[in-house]
């Protein structure tokens, strides 16, 4: 087997503590835990998912050209099918995976969580790193407890820097995980309310939070968001950490890493920061002043791993929103013409109003209007009422002629708007589509939010269909 391999098998079988079973014939270059998503030489890990268990799947992840597959209960089909590396534990053979990954890269790793902003921020990283030499990151928001190890066992052992994403919804979670990762450079984006229903106050996310501390490598760097009410609290957490290098980013008087200027546009931003007495300017190829925030947290952390910081700037006009976090498609079918900014993925209090506050820098054509098209935020527990309730204001300021809404939660919204924003209040996703659909009118921005299990993501699709393809945006 090649060492420019991904994996050697020798490496694999010391990893997990596997046996061998067969004979591995194709170079060994990717790691994949979706049969469906096969390349040829990957090696597929059976491990059980919340709704399948991957070992139903072996077989044919081997047929379909996969090198290996790491299982813990072999049966015929699989044996016939390829060769296995039989484990104990699928998902343990997958973390010690990740482990040995990481034990054998000597760039540098840079660890991202926060309660919101860490793909946005983990995907410009990439970007800003790449210019200055290999870079891994995890594919879309591989931030739990199987997306973290396998983003590791992924690494090529030539990356000069590493971004790793890592996310949580209880206390502990992160503390184990962090403890595969062991970055050089630890980032906390924000702590907001998301997923507030499973903690007592704010203060109990900023803890979990505070957990990405306990990985940091000896020398390493803590770069936290000193626009944050928890920020002493979270140093405080880092030094505890034995981490003495503590940076801070945002707009606040003070900010080792401190935003100047920022000008916001439809599709980009430009913004002034001085990086720890360092004046650098750059375009942001992705609009709001959230962007804009969390491109301090970049600048700070390419500073902190060793970058070339002009290089990393510049590199930053060329980063994109990702796949349901504020793309925008330019549509138009049968004279009517709008602007959707899709941002379906996912939503919890704090980018929602981030999104409201992009939508305000829209700009409609026409007799166009702002449209706000919103799903419930979930996961806020108790607290779910007044955090709903209390987007109104936010939905004022930026300027929305109407709102279409949909989930029990975001009737508390409703019942706070003026009557003049109403456009539609129903019970799911899917029934507010008919009525959203009849009062599109051209040189309409639509901005589509809401959390991933309010399905919004349909309306978006049925926009789509009905206008016709992107032209882009």
């Amino acid at each position: 087997m090649a060492e420019s391999a991904l994996w050697t098998v020798d490496e694999l079988v010391a990893a997990t503590g596997g046996k061998l079973e067969g004979t591995v014939t194709a170079p060994l270059n990717g790691v994949a835990i979706d049969s469906r998503s096969i390349s040829p030489g990957d090696i597929f890990v059976a491990i059980r998912g919340d709704r399948t268990d991957g070992h139903e799947y072996a077989a044919s992840a081997l047929q379909a050209g996969a090198g290996l597959a790491v299982v813990s209960r072999p049966d015929e089909a699989m044996r016939k099918a390829g060769p296995l590396l039989v484990v104990d534990d699928a998902l343990k053979a997958l973390e010690r995976m990740g482990r040995a990954a990481r034990a054998r890269v000597g760039g540098k790793v840079v660890a991202v969580t926060g309660s919101v902003g860490k793909t946005t921020t983990k995907d410009a990283l990439k970007v800003a790193l790449s210019a200055c030499g290999p870079t891994h990151a995890a594919v879309s928001s591989f931030n739990n407890h199987w997306g973290v190890p396998l983003t590791l066992a992924r690494m090529p052992r030539t990356s000069a820097f590493a971004v790793i994403e890592v996310g949580m919804n209880h206390a502990g979670e992160i503390e184990t995980l962090i403890d595969m990762v062991r970055p050089h450079v630890a980032i906390i984006t924000a702590i907001a309310e998301s997923h507030i229903g499973h903690f007592e106050s704010l203060a109990g996310i900023a803890d979990a939070k505070a957990e990405i501390f306990t990985g940091v490598v000896d020398g390493g760097v803590a770069v936290i968001n000193r626009d944050s009410e928890f920020f002493d609290h979270l140093a405080a957490k880092a030094r505890g950490c034995g981490i003495a290098d503590i940076r801070s980013f945002g707009e606040a008087e003070g900010a080792d890493i401190r935003l100047i200027r920022c000008t916001l546009h439809d599709t980009c931003s430009c913004m002034t920061a001085n990086v720890r007495g360092e004046e650098v300017t750059c375009k942001l190829g992705a609009p709001g002043r959230h962007v804009a925030q969390n491109a301090l947290a970049v600048l700070g952390a390419c500073q902190a791993a060793g970058a070339d910081l002009a290089r990393c700037a510049l590199a930053l006009a060329d980063i994109r929103p990702p796949s349901g976090r504020g793309v925008r498609h330019k549509l138009s079918k049968d004279g009517v013409s709008l602007t959707l900014i899709d941002e379906s993925y996912n939503a919890n209090p704090a980018s929602m109003r981030a999104a409201l506050q992009m939508l305000a820098t829209a700009e409609p054509a026409g007799r166009g209007r702002r449209v706000a098209v919103l799903g419930d935020m979930l996961e806020l527990g108790v607290h779910s009422r007044g955090l709903h309730a209390g987007l109104a204001e936010p939905v004022v300021q930026a300027g929305v002629d109407k709102v279409f809404a949909c989930g029990p939660e975001m009737n508390w919204l409703w019942k706070e708007l003026p009557g003049d924003m109403h456009g539609a209040c129903t019970a799911t996703s899917q029934e507010l589509i008919e009525p959203l659909l009849g009062s599109i009118q051209s040189g309409d921005v639509i901005m589509v939010k809401g959390s991933l299990g309010s399905k919004m993501g349909l309306v978006v699709k049925a926009i789509t269909d009905r206008f016709g393809g992107s032209t882009g945006g």
